[in-house]
């Protein structure tokens, strides 16, 4: 894709006739044209960069309700299921924000006794596919990064499942307003995540379009995953805050001015070796307590009683063309009342598709 190309950001008919993919199709597509054949091996090309510009966020923005690229992609996040996007040309769509990531396959499993339902409940595991982003242009560490973990999951943990599955997705970040965390180690990924929006003004926008698009802008729910698998008729209890932190035994992958997707990868494999050699874990926990303060240019929640009840194990990742531009995660349609799909604030893409994933 050319740099000034920003692909097809709206809903096409290709998102509406999703109707579930497969874990192998899914892997095999981010796995299909890494950057480099083998990470971190003598004579790969670098990695790719994309720029986050004010000038792409903006873009189109002017006639007023013309085409408005970064309002066309906020919309379509939230209102496609879709777990690919190919578009007519097979080269996908440009991510406007967190242009830079890395995938990663794994398995989510719940290993303790919860209140919720569905893959919130004890004993529930199945595959995932999560991408490691920032959101801003600086990918290195000591850079201003706006750190992401967003994901999907599949009910099946067998990766040769042969049906269509719809999956359930869910979306965490660190911080709205970047940090200078250095080390993904330390990285406190929520789905309310604070908003210090004075270390980077510009950085408002994209939670002013959102809110537009689908309030409120600076949290995700995670009902979806409490709706997985479970019986239409049984009621949805879904956890109001949901955070990841990488597990406390995961090694510290050292380096100045580290790239986030080589740290990323260096959790898993040793450069110039194509085999996997570690996992990366991060553990899941929840709370239903938590309240929004504000500041003077800054959103903090406050959190009490955090609970860990499972962990998110990833064996496998990539830094790939299709994981940049063709992967797609939906972002979770908000609901006055998280447990009740009546109360959503835009309407279903289609009845059909909303009521069929939840089986």
């Amino acid at each position: 894709m050319e740099p000034g190309d920003f692909g097809i950001e709206q809903i096409t008919q290709e998102d509406r006739a999703y109707n579930g993919s497969r874990f192998s199709e899914v892997r095999e597509a981010i796995f299909a044209n890494p950057y480099q054949q083998v990470w971190g091996r003598e004579g790969e090309p670098p990695l790719p960069h994309y720029e986050v510009t004010l000038s792409n966020l903006l873009r189109g923005i002017l006639p007023p309700g013309k085409h408005y690229f970064f309002g066309e992609a906020s919309k379509r996040t939230v209102d496609s299921h879709a777990d690919l996007r190919w578009g007519p040309d097979k080269k996908g769509f440009r991510r406007i924000i967190h242009s830079n990531g890395v995938c990663l396959t794994g398995l989510w499993e719940i290993t303790e006794k919860t209140a919720y339902s569905g893959y919130f409940s004890e004993g529930s595991r199945g595959l995932s596919v999560g991408r490691y982003s920032c959101g801003t242009s600086g990918v290195h560490r000591g850079n201003l990064r706006l750190l992401g973990f967003v994901g999907k999951l599949f009910p099946t943990t067998d990766p040769n499942h042969a049906r269509p599955l719809q999956t359930a997705n869910f979306i965490t970040i660190e911080d709205f307003g970047g940090t200078h965390t250095a080390y993904i180690n330390d990285a406190e990924l929520r789905n309310a995540p604070n908003a210090t929006l004075w270390r980077a003004p510009g950085l408002a926008i994209p939670g002013i379009v959102f809110t537009l698009v689908d309030k409120p802008g600076l949290q995700r729910q995670v009902y979806q995953i409490a709706e997985f698998g479970k019986p239409l008729d049984e009621p949805t209890r879904a956890p109001a805050f949901m955070r990841l932190l990488v597990a406390p035994d995961q090694p510290r992958i050292e380096g100045e001015k580290l790239d986030l997707r080589d740290e990323v990868l260096g959790q898993i494999f040793d450069k110039g070796d194509p085999m996997p050699k570690r996992k990366l874990t991060f553990h899941i926990e929840v709370t239903d307590e938590g309240k929004t303060r504000f500041g003077l240019g800054s959103v903090m929640p406050k959190f009490e009683n955090w609970r860990r009840i499972g962990k998110l194990t990833f064996d496998n990742a990539v830094v790939s063309y299709n994981g940049d531009f063709v992967i797609h995660f939906n972002h979770p349609a908000w609901r006055a009342d998280r447990n009740n799909p009546a109360t959503a604030h835009r309407a279903a893409l289609s009845r059909a598709q909303n009521a069929a994933w939840l089986c």
